[in-house]
This record gives C-alpha cells, structure tokens and sequence, in this order.
C-alpha cells in the first residue's frame, strides 16, 4: 500500500457533525470495534484513541464527540473535548456527508480555520450518492477555505480506504512507534466494555431513553468456573427511563444483556458473565460532581 520503508506515526483528529460516521471509520481502520455505532447521533461521549499499525505507519486516530450546540453539562463536555482534540495533533480529518454545506458544518470550519497543521476534507458514505453529485458538494466545501486534501470515502463500505491511508502516510511525519503492534486502542478494558453495553442500550431501547443513559463497569477482575464476572451500572435520570431499560418481566434488561455479552467476550476473547443493575441517579446530565464520578473529566470541563 505504501511505497517507501521509512517510518512515520502520528496522531490524527476526527471532526465533524454528529453521526456523520467517525467512529464507523476509526473501527474499519482498526479492523475491530473500539468505539460504538449507531444510526443515532452524539453516539460518541469521549475522546477514544484507535491505533492504526503497518510495516511503516503507527497512525493515532483520536474520535471525537460530534460538535453540536451545547444542551447540558454533557453536551458541554463533549463540544470541548472535540475542540481540545486539535491542539496536538499532526492532521485533522474533517468528515461531512456528501451534501452541501450546512451551518453546522460552517461552524466546524470557522473553528478549523484557526487550526495550523493540515485539514483532510473527508466525504464520507459516497456508497450513498450517484459520482456525479460530489463534485458540487466539493466546491461549496472549497469555499470555506483550504485543504490540504480532499478524498471522498465509504467508511461503511471500505471505498477509497487504500487512497486515504496512503494520502496520510505522505502527510505524517518521520517518528516512532508510540503504541505496541497489537495495541488497538489507549482505552482501558473496562471502558470500552461499559461502552459496548451503551452501544446496545442505544439500538435496543426507545428513542427517548439513549441520551439519558451512561453505564459505569464496576468489576471486572473475577472469573468464576472460568468465566469473567463483568458488574455493570446502567444509570438513567428518571424512573419512567429505568422502567423502559428493565422491561416487563425484565424483558429489555435481558435483551441488552445478551447482546452486550456478546459483544464483550468477542472483545476480550473469553467467555463472561455479565451482570447488569439499572440506577436513577436525576439529572445526571447536568450534575458536574457525578459526571467527573463517572468518568467524563476535564481540567477545563467546568
């Protein structure tokens, strides 16, 4: 795929509107899952770092929260931990979706215009559109302001993947190898696996219910008869939501659990036991104290 042996690694920043399939892109990169997907938008809460390993490139992929108009002490969060993302990386990819720009992505660009190093202007889900439609897409784009590069993709669907790997290898510099071959992500265990579980709250559960949620591992360092006892928290802010997640008979609370263990033992290849408890904890959303509780923490979050 890449030509010359020398060495280059670096660390490459994902922005754009909610949903428009950073997280789909960083996992097909990876060839495994370390950030969720779903069809609903502000999926992503944190800053995940995806690892990207060849013979000769180390690429740090770190995906963003979607950049959104702030609601709450979260959405607040998430927006900076996007913006904080472009202050010491080597690239930025900037992902649209193959339409016209809108005001959201306006915004994205008037932020990116102060950003010094390159911006890779990425289209993505072209699998959804006729060829001939991407060329005026690209032109309102170009009236933003430069990129350095401009390659329109199918995350979902691997198109142009071997041209974007190769267009970053010329754009990165010469450096070491920060993470280890088999290294995916720098999240630990415990947090993707609280994430997988989210990922199915958020496909399993009605549409009111996914934002109220978070999900907090508790324990996961037993086995017992050689299986790993994974103690889950799913927290909501009201008690009509932890009605919905347990379901009648515990119905829903089944169903997600299935299906997150699954997913957690295709990750950690072994086999689990999870355990799961849902928790009102009001507000959550809008609670400083609680959301550094769980994780969502930053110097500058408040």
């Amino acid at each position: 795929m890449v030509e010359t042996s020398k060495f280059k690694s670096g660390f490459v920043a994902l922005i754009g509107r909610p949903n428009v399939g950073k997280s789909t892109l960083m996992n097909h990169l990876i060839g495994q899952k370390v950030v969720i997907t779903s069809n609903k938008p502000q999926t992503t809460r944190n800053k995940i770092s995806g690892i990207f390993t060849t013979e000769n490139l180390q690429a740090v992929f770190v995906d963003t929260p979607g950049i959104h108009k702030p609601q709450n002490k979260l959405d607040d969060y998430m927006d900076k931990a996007s913006l904080s993302s472009l202050n010491d990386v080597d690239l930025v990819f900037f992902m649209v979706e193959p339409e016209k720009v809108g005001k959201g992505d306006e915004y994205i660009a008037d932020l990116l215009s102060k950003v010094k190093v390159p911006i890779f202007l990425i289209i993505n889900k072209i699998d959804q559109v006729h060829p001939d439609s991407l060329l005026p897409v690209i032109e309102s784009y170009q009236k933003l302001g430069k990129f350095a590069e401009i390659v329109p993709i199918s995350a979902t669907n691997g198109n142009n993947m071997e041209d974007l790997i190769s267009t970053l290898y010329r754009y990165l510099p010469e450096g070491p190898q920060f993470y280890g071959s088999d290294e995916v992500t720098d999240r630990p265990e415990y947090f993707v696996v609280a994430e997988l579980i989210r990922e199915q709250i958020l496909r399993l559960t009605q549409q009111e219910i996914p934002h109220a949620t978070a999900v907090v591992v508790e324990r996961m360092n037993q086995r017992i008869n050689g299986k790993l006892q994974v103690e889950a928290t799913i927290y909501v802010e009201r008690d009509g939501q932890k009605k919905i997640i347990i379901g009648k008979g515990g119905s829903m609370l089944k169903k997600i659990g299935i299906q997150s263990r699954k997913q957690v033992e295709a990750l950690l290849g072994e086999k689990i036991n999870l355990h799961l408890w849902v928790k009102v904890q009001k507000n959550w959303r809008t609670d400083p104290s609680f959301l550094k509780q769980i994780g969502y923490d930053s110097k500058d979050l408040f």
